[in-house]
């Protein structure tokens, strides 16, 4: 007989093991966000005919009466990925798939639901499972049991043989349920199946390696097949070789060429990865992100959108403060400005150090001139200009001005402040400072050294084609994300007309004079030549 004393230690024992092995497998799983919800394909996005949910898995089944001529994939539309951590279980009854990363489109060439790009591969056979494929992208860059190098002759080199293919077929349950990781960090690609290593690659082809792209998955061209994907979980990773910026965009709004925030943002964000700084800007588009993951891994938030009680940060407000905590940066732009006194209005204070608050701050169109600036790295390359816009101003600052800095300062023309009292239009106070400066734009260092950047400007799309108006804006999300902004400022070209009529969320009106905007372009290069 066991005595009690003894039985009760085992007891504590066991209990003790299985306690660390579920606080082990919780950490484990730290970070992971599931990106299929298990009932239905919400976010997914695919031929209907082909892709279902059955047993709680994504399921796509060809059959005799619905072939395909090509591969095909359900591509998830929430966002793309770039560095990050991937784990799904699958299944497969026949045929080939796997699993897309950083994968590409190209519809009119290709045709809908089809993908090019890095492939984890696995299929019903003994050869493929496990690989690097390249779907419309260079073959198989990584062979199961190999460690490979891509050169910039498109080819990968074997550089290690770390085990054979065949025995790494063993540890894959065949009709059943397999655990796949994918690994993608820098131009670094891990994948395993079952804990097992099954190949690595480093991609060093230049002209060809993508950095982000969308996650899809395939059904392959061929006899009928039947494939299943559950428990997807994402876990994005810090891109430690360059700042992550995250655009959020607002919903279509005032009109043709005004708080085009679709627009506005795509077009920042393009200058950005094109400065040849280290940035990686991606947007989002209509609005707060549907992509759970989409400030993981964020450096700076910049949004761009309406303001006030339908500010789409309000339902995050407590999100993007454990980002500012985190020392993420902040920025907003425009109407963005704005949200409710109270607790929204002091979060902005503590993020980017002043905010729109109504019944104090004014919103009027005015025609504003900044001849000096304040010696600061927002205001690196920016030359003296003056601009039309719809400039708010008397914002409410932190007590004191405390770590605010202005980065554009103008005095308002006094009819501005002629306005009769409401929440926007005007108020004894500023009515009171006739002939006084007022801050439209400016950048705050938080206590803990995160960053926050405020900016008043931006209703009309155009003047992102001024040079002066749109470096400070660049300089400004460069210096929240945390790096050194150049001496001559953030290098970007200047748009084009046609850039600018890129992406706006209306077409232009029956009366849109080209011939005038042109000339407010021309003016404005004039300037630059002038100065």
């Amino acid at each position: 007989m066991v005595p009690i004393c003894t039985l009760s230690l085992v007891l504590a024992s066991v209990s003790g093991m299985l306690g660390s092995v579920a606080a082990g497998q919780q950490a484990d799983e730290e970070g992971f966000v599931p990106i299929f919800d298990g009932k239905t394909l919400e976010g997914w996005d695919g031929d209907p005919r082909l892709w279902r949910v059955e047993d709680g898995a994504i399921t796509g089944e060809t059959t005799p009466e619905t072939p395909i001529k090509q591969n095909t994939f359900l591509i998830w539309r929430l966002g793309e990925v770039d560095d990050f951590i991937l784990r799904f279980e699958y299944r497969i009854f026949a045929g080939n798939s796997g699993l897309q990363y950083r994968s590409f489109e190209d519809p009119e060439k290709w045709g809908k639901w089809v993908i090019g790009g890095y492939q984890a591969d696995f299929e019903a056979g003994d050869r493929f499972s496990g690989i690097l494929y390249g779907e419309r992208f260079r073959g198989i860059l990584a062979d199961r049991g190999q460690k490979t190098v891509i050169e910039e002759t498109h080819k990968p080199r074997v550089v290690e043989r770390f085990a054979d293919s065949a025995s790494l077929q063993n540890v894959i349950r065949k009709g059943d349920w397999n655990e796949y990781e994918i690994i993608a960090k820098g131009y670094h690609f891990v994948h395993k199946i079952n804990g097992q290593l099954m190949c690595e690659c480093t991609d060093e082809d230049t002209t060809m390696r993508r950095r982000s792209g969308l996650l899809a998955i395939q059904l392959h061209v061929g006899p009928p097949m039947k494939v299943q994907v559950r428990n997807i979980r994402l876990k994005r990773l810090p891109m430690e070789d360059r700042k992550k910026i995250v655009f959020i965009a607002g919903r279509p709004s005032h009109g043709f060429a005004s708080h085009e925030h679709n627009a506005g943002c795509l077009l920042l964000a393009k200058c950005l990865n094109e400065s040849g700084l280290p940035v990686h800007a991606v947007v989002y588009r209509n609005g707060w992100p549907a992509d759970p993951t989409a400030l993981d891994n964020a450096d700076a938030v910049v949004v761009f959108s309406d303001g006030g009680g339908g500010h789409p940060a309000l339902p995050h407000l407590e999100k993007l403060d454990a980002l500012a905590k985190r020392g993420v940066g902040i920025a907003m732009l425009h109407y963005a400005v704005e949200v409710p006194k109270g607790e929204p209005g002091n979060y902005f204070l503590n993020w980017i150090g002043g905010y729109f608050e109504t019944w104090w701050s004014v919103n009027p169109f005015w025609r504003a001139k900044f001849d000096s600036f304040p010696d600061h790295p927002v205001t690196r390359g920016v030359k003296p200009f003056e601009i039309d816009d719809e400039w708010y101003y008397h914002m409410r600052f932190r007590e004191n001005m405390e770590g605010v800095t202005p980065v554009l300062t103008a005095i308002p023309p006094d009819s501005t402040r002629e306005r009769p009292d409401g929440p926007h239009s005007g108020n004894p106070v500023v009515r009171a400072r006739k002939g006084m400066p007022e801050h439209v734009a400016w950048v705050y260092q938080r206590p803990d050294g995160g960053r926050g950047f405020g900016f008043t400007g931006g209703h009309w799309h155009w003047n992102w084609a001024n040079d002066s108006f749109r470096t400070l804006v660049l300089n400004a999300i460069v210096w929240v994300a945390g790096l050194d902004v150049p001496e001559g400022g953030v290098p970007s070209r200047t748009p084009t007309l046609e850039e600018l009529l890129e992406n706006q969320d209306f077409p232009p009106p029956a009366n849109f004079n080209r011939e005038a905007i042109q000339k407010l372009l021309d003016s404005w290069k004039s300037e630059k030549s002038d100065n």
